[in-house]
Parts: structure tokens; C-alpha cells; sequence
């Protein structure tokens, strides 16, 4: 099967297309003939050997897809033909991939294929941040840096869902336009030097109750500045590519709370069957409308890093892979 592989020259530019060995599913596991695979800021940092998982090289990058079952056994209480979106390890820029089946999410018939894709990460750690670590209640302020990117907008529509005020940061005004047509009550541009001052307009002086990071650096360290007393810090990543230096003081004097967003499926097994439970409910109830932007085709992925790492997406990316859906179902 054809598939991308990082091989021992690092980074996007060294990938390379070639045919590999298709999958063979071990017990608990399915065959999955992917159709689309989402594209994550992970991607870039595994192949480029700066990420915390780093695969023994050849390997082939990809960890949230979307496709039709091929294989699987009566014990995993999946069948062929069945849609499912998932994360996996590495390994999702292929035409097939292993699929561990309490990984595999049922994608819902009101959900595309490509809209599928971008539940697994974006949506579950969207979940994990403002319902396990931030404690989202109804009435609170929540301010979403990045708001129009991948776990931006699915960060707003769970907040929404929870009953929450939402602010939206972004670096455009069309990207705020993006965030508010999700739901945002408020649009602040971070790159204004007094977004902090806006936000605290925006909150009578308050602050936000909560506040989801995925970009770091001086956003970070800078969002201490406006949150509110007893409030929380939800660190979700570093899309900066720098970490924020945290005034310890500041945390002190609010009283507040700096919380890594982090989910794994050997550890937070329970927890992430809940997540999951509410994630299908959440769908059905008309709460999540995954924007997508699957322009890139299998033979682009190089494209789709560098639009992502520049940060011309909004959305999730996700590339196509296999055949189109209409066929695949």
C-alpha cells in the first residue's frame, strides 16, 4: 500500500511516498481503509523527532483518521463497512491502518467522513480541557485563544453547549468572523498590543473564569494578566513554538490555577469512554458541526504541514486519502 514515511532525514520536507506493508491487525484491533486523515501540529514535531512519542524510524506519521472498516473481530463489537474516526499512535497517512477498537469512534450518520476526523483529538481534548480540568460551569466567562483553528472552534462549541460566555481570540478579523458564526460572543485580536486590556473591558474587570492556551509564548504568559480570581489556565499546547515563562505571582495573587490538558488511552481509559459517551450526545443533540478544510489530497500532505505550521487553516485540516465516501460507504 502506498503510504508517507519519515524516514532518518527529520522533518516535513523528507517525507517521502512509498509502498509499505499493509497492516496486520492484532487481536482487539481493526483493519481501517482510511479516507481521510487529519493533520495536527503533533505531525510536524513527531517527524521532525521533537515530540514526547517518537516512533523507531522508518515510520508513518498521521494520528486522527477517519475511514471504513475493513476487518475486525466479533469481540471488538465493530463490523466491516462500519464508519469510524479515530486516534492512532503513527500511521494514519496510509491507505490502511490498525485501529485499536477503544480507540474507534462511530462516526454519526448526520457526519461526513471528513467531519469525522476531526472528532478524535480536536473534539476529545476540547472535552477534556473545559470538563475535566476546567470544571466549565453555566454563566462563567471562557476566553479561547486561537478560536478559529481546529480545537479552537470545538472549544467554543463545547463551551456553548455548556452554557458559558465565550471571548475568541485570533490573530484576523476573519478569523474571529469564523469563531462568532460558531457561537463566540466576543472577538479580541491578540495581535493588539492591549488585547489584555480588552478582554478586561470585556469583563467588567473580571477576567475569564477560564482560559484554553494551545498557543503559548507571550499569549501565555500574557493571559495571566486578565484572568479572574479562582480562575484556570488550561495549557493545551505550544503552537508558538515557545513555551510561556508563568509569573508564579500572578497565580498567587488570583488565587488561580495553571492545568496541563493532557489525555491518554492507557491511563484515562473510563474517563475517555465518558468523554466519548458525551462527545455521540453532544452530536445528536446538534451541539457539534465540525468546520473542516479538506482541500489537500493524499499526494499533499507537505502542503497541508507547511499551510498548517503557517497558520493559514481554519478549522481542521484533513487531508483526502481513499475514496471518496459515496463510494467508501
Amino acid at each position: 500500500m502506498r503510504a508517507w514515511v519519515s524516514g532518518k532525514a527529520l522533518g516535513v520536507d523528507a517525507l517521502a511516498i512509498k509502498d509499505v506493508a499493509a497492516p496486520d491487525p492484532s487481536d482487539g484491533h481493526l483493519l481501517v481503509r482510511v479516507t481521510h486523515g487529519a493533520v495536527n501540529f503533533s505531525d510536524i514535531l513527531m517527524v521532525a523527532d521533537q515530540y514526547q512519542v517518537r516512533p523507531p524510524r522508518p515510520f508513518t506519521p498521521g494520528q486522527e483518521i477517519a475511514g471504513i472498516v475493513e476487518e475486525a473481530a466479533p469481540a471488538t463489537g465493530f463490523e466491516p463497512g462500519d464508519r469510524i474516526a479515530s486516534k492512532v499512535n503513527w500511521g494514519g497517512f496510509a491507505h490502511d491502518v490498525s485501529v485499536r477498537a477503544d480507540m474507534a469512534i462511530r462516526v454519526p450518520d448526520k457526519l461526513s467522513l471528513a467531519e469525522g476526523a476531526a472528532l478524535p483529538v480536536s473534539y476529545t481534548t476540547a472535552l477534556v480541557a473545559l470538563d475535566v480540568c476546567g470544571k466549565v460551569e453555566a454563566g462563567q466567562t471562557v476566553l479561547i485563544h486561537a478560536a478559529a483553528g481546529g480545537l479552537g472552534l470545538a472549544a467554543v462549541e463545547v463551551a456553548k453547549a455548556r452554557g458559558a460566555r465565550v471571548i475568541a481570540t485570533a490573530g484576523a478579523q476573519s478569523r474571529l468572523d469564523i469563531a462568532s458564526a460558531r457561537g463566540a460572543d466576543c472577538g479580541i485580536n491578540y495581535r493588539e498590543e492591549d488585547w489584555v486590556d480588552q478582554v478586561k473591558d470585556a469583563t467588567n474587570g473580571l477576567g475569564a473564569d477560564i482560559i484554553l492556551d494551545p498557543v503559548g509564548g507571550k499569549i501565555g504568559e500574557d493571559s495571566l494578566r486578565c484572568i479572574a480570581r479562582d480562575g484556570r489556565l488550561l495549557i493545551a499546547g505550544f503552537s508558538s513554538g515557545e513555551m510561556p515563562r508563568l509569573a508564579p505571582h500572578r497565580l498567587l495573587l488570583k488565587r488561580a490555577s495553571a492545568i496541563g490538558v493532557y489525555w491518554n488511552h492507557d491511563t484515562d481509559a473510563k474517563m475517555l469512554a465518558s468523554v466519548t459517551h458525551e462527545l455521540e450526545r453532544l452530536i445528536r443533540a446538534g451541539h457539534i458541526a465540525p468546520l473542516v478544510d479538506d482541500r489537500y489530497v493524499f499526494d499533499e500532505l507537505p502542503a497541508a504541514l507547511d499551510d498548517l505550521q503557517n497558520r493559514r487553516v481554519t478549522g481542521k485540516l484533513v487531508l483526502r486519502i481513499g475514496a471518496p465516501e459515496r463510494e467508501a460507504t
